[in-house]
């Protein structure tokens, strides 16, 4: 009976050894197939631009204020007129200024006449003295008071200058040719120096345009500075409703220094403005040609993943298995984007399905169509 045991026992730990092998031998379930679409490198036409949000600003502006005191008697322009250098925009009463203009004009006049008198009277003295027919201390005096009437006829004419220019203040012109805005004042109000605002007038062609960009930029766009003739149509302007602005424009300057706390810096083109339909501070989407030019390797956009600042896409490799590459991207056109390093043609990506993929994982394909 004991011995029947014994059997019994041996024969159970063989079957669990024999169970426990067959368990090793059968492995971890194999890794799904993920299915995905996949698409073909291919090169395509491109006309890459990298775009900036940018500010129209006009060449010239200046602010029209009063330089007097005084009431508003006319007023010249409409609002919005355009008007040429020297027109007449504004005039500030300018009788008080007109006689004192006058006022100073006499008292030159009398000055002149005084100072004329003393000098004859010295002249006379001077050849009385030299016979000996004055006495020195009267030729002294009339040389001191030559000198007097020319101090009293510096100061006159000073006079009359300042009051001449208050006469000039009282009349405002346009110091070049432009559009008014929409004027702050009417006939009659009360104006002093500086106070209030009259209106803005701002030069109409050519119009600049500012934008910002990164300080990495900075190299390309000094390049573009020292070319002596910029390639046509480098800059253009898309409107905010789509349209493109019919004329290009030329890279004109770069601001003095970066900005210590956004690390950017300010560029300006400039825009011919024939027809008027730029118009100081609108804001416009500025298009820059780039490096993106002919004939292209283009990929579709949801084909790439972004990682901590780095773009990879999934490489089809032998038994359907994928291997994330890195890339370098370029412009974006629609659905599409232009891949500057990382792909050859011909390439097999993943095109959709690429959240669910990591490295090495096998996939079964179904190819799309190469977008032209």
């Amino acid at each position: 009976m004991k011995s029947n045991f014994h059997i019994i026992a041996f024969s159970a730990l063989i079957f669990t050894a024999f169970a426990c092998g067959s368990k090793q031998q059968a492995g971890p379930p194999p890794a799904p197939v993920i299915p995905v679409t996949t698409y073909k490198v291919v090169k395509k036409s491109v006309r890459g631009f990298d775009q900036y949000p940018a500010t129209l600003v006009p060449m010239n502006e200046v602010e029209i204020r009063p330089q007097i005191s005084g009431y508003i008697t006319n007023i010249y322009v409409q609002d919005g007129q355009m008007v040429k250098k020297g027109q007449k925009l504004y005039e500030i009463d300018r009788s008080k200024y007109a006689a004192s203009q006058q006022q100073a004009q006499a008292n030159v006049a009398s000055a002149e006449a005084n100072l004329a008198k003393l000098t004859k009277d010295l002249e006379r003295y001077k050849r009385l003295d030299e016979q000996d027919a004055i006495a020195k201390q009267q030729l002294d005096y009339a040389e001191t008071a030559v000198l007097d009437a020319k101090s009293q006829l510096a100061f006159a004419k000073a006079q009359l200058q300042s009051a001449s220019t208050d006469y000039q203040y009282s009349l405002l012109t346009a110091p070049f040719d432009g559009t008014v805005g929409i004027s702050q004042v009417r006939v009659g109000a009360q104006v002093s120096p500086g106070q209030p605002l009259l209106n803005t007038l701002s030069s109409n062609d050519p119009m600049s345009l500012n934008f910002v960009v990164n300080e990495r930029e900075i190299p390309r766009y000094n390049k573009l500075l020292r070319e002596e003739n910029q390639p046509d149509s480098l800059f253009t302007i898309q409107f905010s409703d789509g349209s493109s602005y019919p004329f290009p424009g030329k890279f004109i300057t770069i601001d003095r220094a970066v900005g210590r706390q956004s690390g950017t810096i300010n560029l300006r083109v400039r825009f011919p403005n024939p027809n008027h339909e730029l118009i100081a501070g609108m804001t416009v989407n500025l298009q820059v040609l780039n490096d993106d030019i002919g004939p292209q390797l283009a990929i579709p956009a949801k084909a790439v993943v972004e990682q901590m600042g780095e773009y990879f896409v999934f490489v089809v490799q032998e038994e359907n298995k994928v291997h994330q590459q890195k890339v370098i991207l370029g412009t974006q056109l629609g659905d599409d984007i232009v891949v500057r390093d990382g792909l050859a043609e011909g390439t097999v990506i993943v095109e959709s399905g690429v959240q669910k993929l990591r490295e090495g994982i096998q996939i079964t394909t179904e190819s799309a169509a190469p977008q032209q």
